[in-house]
C-alpha cells in the first residue's frame, strides 16, 4: 500500500458519491454525511448494479473517514470500481494516474494480500496419497470328515486339508456402440446410393419431349427425311435423322430447347422452345419449298401414252426443268456400290436421266436439294434399288 493508493481510494469515492446522485436523492450529497436510510439505499443500488455490498460498518470505516489511513480489501475496492463504472480497481488506478506514478501491469493485489494468500497455502497441510486396492473374494470349501463309527469307539478322524480357491474379478468389457459397430455399413450404404443417384439424375430429373412434323400446305406428314439438329449451349451440336412419317423424341433436364430443322423439299426451320410450361407432345409444320418440290415432281413424273404423246410430254417436262435448275447447278448421283460412291453429273445429264421413261424413276429419292434467287442451284439424288425401297 502506498499513499498513492490512498489517494486513489479518495478519489473512488468521489465517482462512487457521483454514480449515485445521477439516480437518487440523499439526505446529504457529501457521501461522508449519509446515515441510516441513505446507507441502506446505497447497499441496494450496489448489489443491483455491482452485484456486491458491503456491511454497514466497512461503509463507516471508510467513508465516514476521510482521509483514511488504510485501503479496504480488494474485492471491496473492484466491487466499488465496478459501481463506478470500471472493470476493476487495477483499471480505476489506471485511468486516474498522478503525475509521475508508474502502474504495474499485474499491480492487482495489494502486497498485504499477497502475503496472506502465499501464508494460507503454504499452511494447508498435505493429503495422504491412497490407491484403491482391488479385492479378493475367498471361497473356502467346507472341510470334509470321515467318521466311522463302530459299537465300542471312535476310529481317527482323516481330515483333508482346506483348499482356498482365490477369485479375481475383471471387468466386463462395454459393449461397442452399435453405431461404431456398423459404421463402415452405413457409410458404403450412403456412398452407394448417392453414387447410383449421380449416374441416373439424368434419367430420374429428365422429361421426354415429342415433336411430329407436317406438311404446312397439305397438312400430311413430311414426304422426306429429316436431318434435326440439337444445339446446346458450350456443346457440339447432336444431329438426328427422322424418316419421314416418324415423330422426334428428345429427353433432357434443360429448361430450353433450340433445334434446326432441314429437309430437301422444305424451307429449314429454326425452334426455340421454353421447356418450363411447354406441352409433352407438338406439332410443328414445315412450309415445302415450292421450286424443289416443281423439281422432284417434274423428275418423278411418268411419261405414258402413243409415241407422239411421249415425245410430247418429254419435251414439256424438259422445258419446266430447265426453267427450273440453274445452268450452274451441282448435281450429285450417290450410289451404294464400291465402285463409284457418287458422281458429279452437269445439268443436261440429269435432265436426260429424268426424262428417260425407265421404271427406275419411281425409285428416285432426293437426298439435299438447295435453291437461290429462284432457281435449283444443287441437287443431290440416289436411285434406290429395289431391296432398298422395300426397306
Amino acid at each position: 500500500m502506498t499513499d498513492l493508493d490512498l489517494l486513489h481510494f479518495e478519489q473512488l469515492k468521489k465517482d462512487v458519491q457521483g454514480q449515485y446522485l445521477k439516480e437518487y436523492t440523499p439526505s446529504q450529497d457529501d457521501i461522508s454525511k449519509w446515515k441510516g436510510i441513505d446507507i441502506i439505499y446505497f447497499q441496494e443500488d450496489l448489489r443491483k448494479k455491482a452485484k456486491g455490498n458491503i456491511s454497514e460498518k466497512s461503509f463507516y470505516t471508510y467513508f465516514k473517514n476521510s482521509p483514511v489511513t488504510k485501503l479496504p480489501r480488494i474485492d471491496m475496492l473492484n466491487l466499488l470500481s465496478i459501481y463506478a463504472g470500471y472493470d476493476s480497481w487495477y483499471e480505476f488506478k489506471k485511468q486516474h494516474l498522478f503525475a509521475g506514478e508508474l502502474l504495474l501491469e499485474n499491480e492487482n493485489l495489494e502486497e498485504e494480500e499477497i502475503n496472506e494468500l502465499e501464508k494460507t497455502v503454504s499452511e494447508t497441510p498435505e493429503l495422504p496419497k491412497t490407491e484403491i486396492q482391488p479385492k479378493k473374494v475367498e471361497i473356502q470349501t467346507p472341510t470334509n470328515v470321515d467318521l466311522q463309527k463302530t459299537n465300542t469307539e471312535n476310529q481317527d478322524v482323516n481330515k483333508k486339508p482346506t483348499t482356498t480357491n482365490e477369485v479375481e474379478i475383471s471387468t466386463i468389457p462395454t459393449k461397442k456402440n452399435f453405431f461404431k459397430k456398423n459404421a463402415w455399413a452405413l457409410i458404403t450404404s450412403v456412398l452407394i446410393a448417392i453414387t447410383g443417384l449421380l449416374g441416373f439424375k439424368d434419367v430420374l430429373f429428365s422429361k421426354t419431349y415429342t415433336y411430329c412434323f407436317i406438311d404446312k400446305d397439305r397438312g400430311v406428314s413430311v414426304i422426306n427425311t429429316l436431318d434435326i439438329m440439337v444445339i446446346k449451349e458450350n456443346e457440339s451440336p447432336l444431329m438426328y435423322k427422322i424418316k419421314p412419317g416418324e415423330c422426334f423424341s428428345y429427353s433432357t433436364k434443360d429448361k430450353n430447347l433450340k433445334m434446326k430443322i432441314s429437309a430437301a423439299f422444305y424451307e429449314p426451320l429454326e425452334v426455340n422452345r421454353n421447356l418450363e410450361n411447354a406441352p409433352a407432345e407438338e406439332k410443328i409444320e414445315l412450309k415445302p419449298d415450292d421450286y424443289k418440290m416443281a423439281a422432284y415432281y417434274f423428275s418423278r413424273k411418268d411419261i405414258t401414252g402413243n409415241s407422239e404423246e411421249q415425245v410430247a410430254l418429254i419435251k414439256q417436262k424438259r422445258n419446266q426443268l430447265e426453267n427450273l435448275i440453274s445452268n450452274n447447278a451441282v448435281i450429285y448421283q450417290v450410289y451404294d456400290n464400291n465402285t463409284y460412291g457418287i458422281e458429279k453429273i452437269d445439268k443436261q445429264k440429269y435432265i436426260t436421266l429424268v426424262t428417260t421413261p425407265t421404271t427406275s424413276l419411281k425409285n428416285l429419292n432426293v437426298i439435299e436439294m438447295k435453291k437461290d434467287n429462284g432457281k435449283i442451284v444443287s441437287i443431290k439424288f440416289k436411285i434406290a434399288t429395289t431391296d432398298e425401297k422395300n426397306k
